[in-house]
């Protein structure tokens, strides 16, 4: 199987147990490492140009998991966050981490916020490294191997 096909049954098999979970992710803290994620996936490779930025708008929008929240204020949110790496990526990147690192408390939704990123990176047919190394990056501030998810 190639490594896009193996990726790909990953992804998919990510948002199966997302959506198993749903229930379970209504937190505020859920909803804030979310959309931190999303950023950090969108500019991963240190910019977000206009189309980026609106093809991982449309994917928090239509995310099934995420459709507990209004998708306006996850829109404000991740356009909030994005803004935040456009201006200082380093700093911004502390920061998002951070909220991220909130979550480190509730293991289902810890490892939740870690499947957004891969799904949201894998998107667009290729997860690239810089995606990858972001969401490895929020393993360690949730304190989960990142071999748990391939990384």
């Amino acid at each position: 199987m190639a490594l896009w096909d193996r990726f790909k049954d990953s992804a998919q098999t990510m948002q199966t147990q997302l959506m198993q979970k749903k229930n379970e992710l209504k937190s505020g803290a859920f909803r804030d490492a979310s959309m931190a994620m999303c950023a950090l996936v969108a500019a991963a490779d240190g910019s977000v140009d206009p189309s980026e930025r609106q093809r991982v708008a449309q994917l928090i929008a239509t995310n099934e998991v995420l459709q507990n929240f209004p998708a306006d204020d996850l829109r404000r949110r991740f356009e909030e966050n994005v803004g935040k790496l456009t201006t200082d990526f380093e700093f911004g990147k502390v920061g998002l981490m951070q909220v991220i690192g909130k979550t480190k408390k509730k293991p289902i939704e810890a490892r939740a916020v870690l499947q957004i990123g891969i799904v949201i990176g894998g998107a667009d047919g290729y997860f690239d490294d810089s995606e990858r190394a972001v969401v490895r990056e929020a393993c360690f501030a949730l304190d989960i191997p990142p071999h748990e998810f391939d990384l």
